[in-house]
């Protein structure tokens, strides 16, 4: 079976059925043949290997934002999705008794940035998501006239729910706030168009669906919600002109790099843009078909099996995260077993999290059925 993005490409299926790419993704090798290539120069040459890197920034930005459908110009590079975050949280101008609305299911690093807001006096409300999810109907009726702004991710990571981001823009700007998105657990498996979508904001760490390397992030601020965030963190590199070292007079930049403040991740950056090559050469559209298809495969089979699938499923709102349960199995222990045979998922809280991506086959959803149905089949012990 062919996949869109070539298995050649990674070494991690040799050794493994890996489908935990919510967790963490394997570096391409024609990513891993780009950093050595930095290493090596780096290694021989010092600046003069580095800094071809450091002017290609510009074209490194331009890349991202063309992937995510905006000007590179609005592109900053950040150490994570936190920091990220935190940008655009510590850096609005909040007034007293403003609000900010999130999902009460947020991974930390969507919730950590804003939730600090409260000691600035900042009403950050949670939305129950057990009783309802985010849609746009329910943030019509859930923003407030002190709203300005709501943070949302892109898919959830505990159940893999993917949110309509262009309905949730749409009834945002009508309550005359903003949309912020963690787009971390579904970046580099489904397209996105942010201008389009009209989302103010995007942030997403390059370690997951993007096959980066740690401790890198895109930050796409734009235009509208720009005008509304200050420098907190001002650095060498936010000046208009960064190698004009003694103009202490002059302003900051209006470029979103000036959010970088000092040097960015060069290399890190590097490891996020040679992602991006791959992805579009394969297709960002195929990818995302490939991936539901896998996702709606592994579904059917885990209720043949008579597990019961946590995540939400349908049209517009299925991603290519899956959690799922055995009724009456320890499932840490199915987990566990699993990984024993060299099938690699994330179990945690009593659920089995499975995420495949462009690369994996139908076949590796099938052994990952056919493995978990001899485990369940075997007798548990009784102690």
């Amino acid at each position: 079976m062919s996949t869109p993005l070539p298995r050649s490409e990674f070494a991690v299926a040799q050794r493994y059925v890996y489908l935990n790419h919510a967790s963490a993704g394997p570096l391409p090798l024609s990513s891993k043949a780009a950093i050595e290539e930095f290493l090596r120069a780096h290694a021989e040459e010092a600046v003069r290997g580095t800094f071809p890197h450091d002017c290609a920034m510009p074209r490194y930005r331009a890349r991202i934002g063309r992937f995510i459908g905006v000007d590179g110009t609005r592109i900053a590079i950040a150490p994570n999705t936190s920091a990220a975050a935190s940008i655009v949280a510590s850096g609005f101008d909040w007034k007293p008794g403003d609000e900010a609305l999130l999902c009460d299911n947020e991974f930390p690093a969507n919730a950590v940035p804003w939730v600090a807001l409260r000691a600035r006096g900042v009403n950050v409300r949670l939305l129950h998501t057990q009783s309802e999810r985010l849609t746009p109907d329910v943030l019509r009726h859930s923003v407030s006239p002190r709203t300005r702004l709501v943070a949302v991710s892109w898919v959830s990571y505990a159940d893999g729910y993917r949110h309509d981001l262009a309905g949730l823009a749409q009834v945002a700007h009508e309550a005359g706030a903003f949309l912020c998105v963690d787009a971390m657990q579904a970046l580099g498996a489904f397209p996105l168009d942010a201008a389009q979508m009209g989302v103010d904001a995007v942030y997403a760490g390059a370690a997951k669906w993007l096959l980066g390397l740690h401790g890198v992030a895109l930050l796409y601020i734009g235009e509208a919600l720009d005008a509304h965030v200050s420098l907190v963190n001002p650095g060498w590199r936010s000046v208009e002109n960064m190698w004009d070292f003694h103009n202490h007079s002059q302003g900051f930049s209006r470029d979103a790099m000036r959010f970088e403040s000092g040097t960015p991740n060069l290399i890190g950056t590097l490891s996020l843009v040679s992602a991006i090559e791959l992805f579009e050469r394969a297709g960002k559209e195929q990818i995302a078909e490939h991936v539901l298809a896998l996702t709606d495969r592994l579904c059917e089979g885990l209720q043949q099996l008579g597990a019961e699938v946590r995540s939400p499923r349908g049209d517009g709102i299925s991603s290519g995260i899956v959690t799922f349960e055995v009724p009456g199995r320890d499932n840490m222990a199915l987990g566990r077993a699993l990984e024993e045979a060299g099938i690699i998922t994330t179990y945690r809280s009593g659920t089995i999290r499975v995420s495949p991506h462009g690369y994996n086959s139908d076949s590796e959803i099938d052994i990952l059925l056919e493995t978990l149905n001899d485990v369940v089949r075997r007798p548990v012990a009784v102690s």
